[in-house]
């Protein structure tokens, strides 16, 4: 599938396929929702169902029967990539996640259907300002990267592969997978540094996670491989819990 255009929403990329579909997964993120309500979860409510239909059969002229390019036409769903949809059902999904981000989220469209010009200068705009901080934080969590490897040092950690283990505690629980599993979910080189293709926030978090690790470590006297990889493994489990607590106040506020 080639990825045709892109729209801005909150500083998060809506993608648009050749075929017109938006991927609801973007408007998901964009709307900084965790794993709730996600596409999937709209796409089996009875509304959902129904807007689906009455879609199919306003485009074929059928009221049933509908082919597999049929469907494709309006909605599908590939792993890895997302859950796509007529911009028409990308609205309603919109709407099931809050009125207010509907709004918003049509006000973009209109100016994306109008060619507005002004709309691909502001995704250049941010990408370059975004692209300049991202380097910022890339340097500081370097430090911060540093500054933990150096007390994992200290603390009797001498092994290559006990520092791969203990990054990945940080990786697992913090970002979803290990530094393996993310380089095949995010189609990257076998030895692509995950860290160079972190988001802001990713590499933010992570950042929080292994100076929070350092903290326990020091604080818990923690000493030697296991003790120091179990401080690792809940440094990161509480920033996730920090970041999810607050992204599902925000989804009931939104709502």
């Amino acid at each position: 599938m080639t990825e045709m255009k892109v729209m801005l929403f909150k500083k998060t990329k809506i993608r648009v396929d050749e075929n017109g579909l938006v991927c609801l997964n973007d408007i998901h993120k964009a709307a900084g929702f965790s794993k709730n309500q996600t596409p999937s979860d709209w796409m089996r409510l009875p509304n959902a169902q129904k807007e689906i239909v009455a879609l199919l059969s306003k485009i074929t002229g059928k009221s049933r029967g509908w082919t597999k390019s049929e469907m494709k036409s309006v909605h599908y769903t590939k792993n890895g990539v997302g859950t796509w949809a007529d911009e028409n059902l990308a609205l309603g999904y919109a709407t099931y996640l809050s009125a207010a981000l509907a709004v918003e989220i049509r006000d973009v469209f209109l100016r994306f259907k109008k060619g507005d010009e002004t709309l691909v200068d502001e995704i250049r705009e941010n990408q370059a300002k975004r692209e300049a901080v991202r380097d910022q934080h890339r340097e500081i969590g370097k430090k911060v990267r540093k500054d933990y490897t150096d007390t994992l040092k200290a603390r009797g950690v001498t092994k290559w592969y006990e520092y791969a283990h203990c990054t990945n505690e940080t990786y697992k629980h913090l970002l979803g997978g290990t530094a393996k599993e993310l380089r095949i979910t995010r189609k990257l080189g076998a030895k692509a540094n995950v860290r160079d293709h972190m988001s802001l926030a990713e590499l933010a978090y992570t950042m929080a996670s292994e100076a929070l690790a350092v903290e326990r470590i020091e604080d818990q006297n923690a000493n030697g491989y296991a003790e120091c990889k179990t401080e690792t493994r809940i440094a990161a489990t509480t920033i996730r819990g920090a970041i999810d607590h607050d992204r599902r106040n925000r989804q009931q506020r939104l709502v």
